[in-house]
């Protein structure tokens, strides 16, 4: 993530149709992303594990990773429990090209989507892309409901407590103090 943070005062760059070079690029500077991890159906550990080999080999380098949490699922209860990893990366792919990659590895490990917050195996969520706020048909940046999330800020404090989000201005630490953390608990 860029060490500058936007000013409250001035907004964030809004990108709509911004068009990025190729993953091929070796002109191309890596970028800082925040990626999550979640899985609640299978050998769930064992997954978040291959989600992250996966990633590095769509050339996504970790940086830093946060512990692993338990939580309990949100929309459709009636499902197992689920294990949730933040990741801290750069990658020289462009957001669009992350999400794809992503989606990519979530078809690999046998993800599939027979009704919303169906129980999955893997689940892959683009958070941030460095500072860029878009808003395409196929992908939002940050993550629209990052804010609302405790499963997803609890492991994203572990590893960016300071980190700034880009349109709300506002700390994860700060996020983090608006949710109920009660059903998250480190897992490992």
């Amino acid at each position: 993530m860029s060490s500058r943070s936007p000013s409250p005062t001035r907004p964030a760059k809004r990108l709509k149709s911004r068009r990025f070079s190729s993953s091929s690029d070796p002109g191309r500077a890596p970028v800082h992303v925040y990626i999550a991890l979640g899985s609640n159906w299978g050998r769930r550990e064992e997954l978040l594990a291959k989600a992250r080999m996966l990633l590095e080999a769509q050339g996504v380098r970790i940086l830093n990773a946060s512990s692993i949490y338990r939580t309990f699922p949100e929309g459709f209860r009636f499902q197992p429990s689920f294990l949730n990893q933040v990741l801290a990366a750069e990658t020289s792919l462009s957001p669009i090209e992350l999400l794809e990659a992503s989606k990519q590895i979530e078809r690999r490990l046998n993800r599939i989507r027979p009704f919303p917050n169906a129980p999955r195996t893997i689940d892959i969520d683009l958070l941030f892309y460095n500072n860029v706020v878009m808003d395409t048909p196929t992908l939002t940046l940050p993550h629209p409901r990052v804010a609302e999330r405790a499963f997803v800020l609890v492991p994203l404090a572990e590893i960016a407590p300071r980190m700034r989000h880009p349109v709300l201005g506002l700390s994860v630490s700060e996020m983090l103090s608006e949710v109920d953390t009660s059903g998250v608990r480190r897992w490992r």
